[in-house]
């Protein structure tokens, strides 16, 4: 009686529309996921995240779940992820996403997100882009390491940054430990979005000193119209 009293005073909201969720529905409705704006990389060879990383990083092939735009629900939905304390949201898209790449075949040996400065996640309460990871890792059935690749450097916010200077505040800040865990295996790496991919890049330079297949997701990426 007290439960349902307290969900008709303060029912839970539908992250990308703001709708009330039904019983059977979590973080975000049923129609806003049956709309996302997909960009159904992982169906289409060489598509245009793959040749945004051409000549820059070897890569096996480049992923992303969503299309951003500025002001619509995959923005909305982020920015609920990375500042709302919802790590679960994190979790819910990465095992929707999952499931769409393993109805195509495809699989890795392990998933490593981009991680956050020892600073940052503890002032945050958790890494986003594990989150996404973490659900991926349990779709896929893979292994999801969090102990290989690590943050030597605190670095501003790439937001408000140009390509060039994005590349440059995350040039030299990744490390690997542990890279006996991914010698030679088949890994994903991570992110929650790809706009410039330099954060990207400068992690993956490390990750390939011990494995030459590679491959990079993302909750979301800018994709030019």
């Amino acid at each position: 009686m007290l439960n349902t009293l307290v969900g008709l005073l303060f029912p839970n909201l539908c992250v990308g529309c703001n709708g009330v969720l039904i019983a059977a529905e979590q973080h975000i409705c049923t129609h806003c996921i049956d709309n996302f704006p997909e960009t159904k990389f992982h169906t289409l060879p060489e598509n245009q995240l793959e040749k945004a990383f051409w000549g820059r990083v070897k890569l096996e092939s480049a992923y992303s779940f969503l299309i951003f735009r500025k002001q619509g629900i995959v923005q909305r939905i982020l920015h609920e992820l990375k500042y709302s304390n919802n790590p679960e949201l994190g979790v819910m898209l990465g095992q929707i996403y999952g499931s769409k790449l393993r109805e195509h075949g495809i699989h890795f040996d392990a998933i490593i997100a981009i991680p956050l400065h020892e600073k940052k996640e503890k002032l945050r309460g958790y890494n986003q882009s594990d989150c996404f990871a973490q659900g991926l890792a349990q779709s896929l059935k893979c292994e999801h390491l969090k102990n290989v690749v690590v943050r030597d450097k605190f670095t501003e916010t790439q937001t408000k940054k140009a390509r060039f200077d994005r590349w440059l505040n995350v040039g030299d800040v990744f490390g690997i430990k542990n890279p006996f865990l991914i010698q030679n295996k088949k890994v994903l790496l991570v992110d929650d979005v790809i706009t410039t991919g330099a954060t990207i890049e400068a992690c993956a330079q490390s990750i390939l000193v011990h494995t030459p297949h590679l491959s990079v997701a993302s909750i979301a990426c800018v994709v030019n119209q």
